[in-house]
Formats: C-alpha cells, structure tokens, sequence
C-alpha cells in the first residue's frame, strides 16, 4: 500500500506542475485574448500595408516616395525590412493593379491632350472612365499607344533592338532579400547583360523576354490577365516579386520611359531600347521618381 501510495503522491505533483505551466503559459483567462489579439494583428498587417501600396491616392504615394528618396543610398537593414505579405497571395488582377502602381511611380502625369493623341493614335477612351477597355489611361503625347496582341500582325521581316535584364538593386538591399536566394543574385546583379537582340516586326516586349529567356536557359515565370490584355512577369532568374520586400517586383523600360500598359501591349520598333529591372521600393529606386504635384522627375 505504501508503494502505490508513493505513485499516487507523485502523480497528483506532476498534475500540479502541469497545470501551473499550463496557466502561466498563456492560457489564463486574462491572457488568452491578449495573446489572440497580438496574433490578429500579426497576421493582419502586412495584409493592410499591401492593401495601402494597391489603393492609395497619388499624394499618399508621393510621400512614400520622397521619404525613400530621402533614404536613398543607405544600406538597408534587416531592421528596416519591409514586412512581406507572404500570408496574403494575391490575385492575378491584384499584381497588376500593383505593377500599374509601381508604374504610375516613375511615369509622367498625364498632360491636357494626351486623350487627343491617343485617340488619333488609336486607343478608344472611354468618357466616362477616362480609360480603355483595359484599365489604361491616355500616354503622354509622343509615346506608343499599346497594340492588343490579338491585333498584332506578326511578319517575317527582322529587325534588331537591345535588351538587358538585371537585379542590381538588390545589391543595395541584400538585408532585405530572402536568404535562400542570395546566392542566385549575380555579383555585378546583371542576369541578361544588354545586347542586340532579333524580332519579328509585330513582335510585342513579352514576345521577345520569352524567346530569349527560354533561347538563354534563363528562368521565368509569368501569369496571364485577361481583364488588363497582358502577360505579367512574376520572377526572372528565379528572383520573384517580394523576394526583397513586400514592394519588389519586376518593371520593364522602353526607351527611357515606364510604360503604363502591360508588356504584352508593347510593340518593338527597331533600335528599341528594352531594359527589365527589378525593384525593391515601388520603381523609385530604377530610374527616377515623378513627383504627383508638378508632373516633373524629382531626381535622376
């Protein structure tokens, strides 16, 4: 009796310790919605900082944007990490709408008779929208309108333009970047060194990254969006969108200017001058800023 009577003691002691572990741990009455609460919001703001970057009105981008510029050249720290919605994918439609705001970043306002020249030049503006059939907004006068690739009429003639594709922005904010990725980024951040590259006349921007990524063995991943006509790039080299922060992601350049249409809807000209670059703030840290009050770039 005495034998069992030593279990039954340490038994009742262990259940004891137990429960007190148990209460201490969090799950007392008054700490339980306490710590529910911090995981809510855990969970819910990186959601909400996405949903600001997608939504916010012009001015809320600029001073985003001017605070960057601010900041422009400072290493970035692991402390300074953008939050990464990783826990809140994104729709196809939404990484649009987020390339177009990246675009709108680095684009030049529309100026009084862009609606004009894109109407001559073939675009149909709806009034009451002030935008196409998908989603674009009239381009500044004296840039290409975009061809819908359905309309485009491929033919055998070649020409030549150039094209590059690089990651160097990373370089400057390598805190930022997943870790398992690291070791993909180039030294000198140049996955496609720029050169003269062959298309067919008709041929869109995404005809020509596709052929020649596929012709160099060079990753690349992309979703089709009906609703907006156009192919969009989610990695290259397989660095994809919000691998260094929850504002990276992949933008295309012609000729100096950040196109506010989709690459699909881009049709070369020979002597092009086609660069893909990957971001890390919102296109202002590849090529200038645009500021919202003055239509003017900020800073080269």
């Amino acid at each position: 009796m005495k034998k069992y009577k030593n279990k039954i003691i340490a038994g009742v002691i262990v259940a004891l310790v137990l429960a007190f572990v148990f209460w201490w741990g969090g799950d007392a009455p008054n700490l339980r919605g306490r710590n529910t609460e911090v995981n809510q919001v855990q969970t819910k703001v990186p959601s909400k900082a996405l949903e600001k970057d997608i939504d916010a009105e012009p001015e809320q981008v600029e001073e985003q944007d001017n605070a960057s510029a601010e900041k422009e050249g400072e290493p970035a720290t692991e402390e300074n990490k953008p939050q990464n919605p990783g826990n809140s994918p994104m729709s196809a439609e939404e990484k649009i709408a987020l390339a177009e705001r990246m675009t709108e970043n680095v684009t030049a306002n529309v100026q009084s008779g862009d609606t004009d020249y894109s109407e001559q030049n073939g675009m149909d503006i709806n009034a009451s929208t002030g935008k196409d059939d998908y989603q674009t907004e009239p381009v500044p006068e004296g840039r290409p309108v975009p061809i819908e690739p359905e309309n485009a009429v491929i033919s055998d003639k070649e020409l030549t333009c150039t094209m590059s594709v690089r990651c160097d922005t990373i370089l400057k904010n390598i805190a930022w970047l997943d870790k398992e990725k690291r070791e993909l980024v180039p030294s000198d951040g140049i996955i496609f060194e720029e050169q003269t590259v062959t298309f067919y006349e008709g041929e869109s921007v995404f005809n020509l990254l596709l052929r020649e990524m596929k012709r160099n063995k060079i990753h690349m991943e992309f979703v089709s969006t009906p609703i907006y006509n156009s192919a969009y790039i989610e990695g290259i080299g397989n660095i994809y969108e919000y691998d260094c922060g929850e504002l990276s992601g992949w933008m295309y350049r012609v000729n100096d200017w950040f196109p506010n249409y989709g690459c699909s809807r881009y049709q070369l000209k020979e002597g092009d001058k086609v660069e893909w670059i990957y971001t890390c703030d919102l296109g202002t840290d590849v090529g200038g800023n645009y500021s919202a009050r003055n239509g003017k770039r900020d800073y080269e």
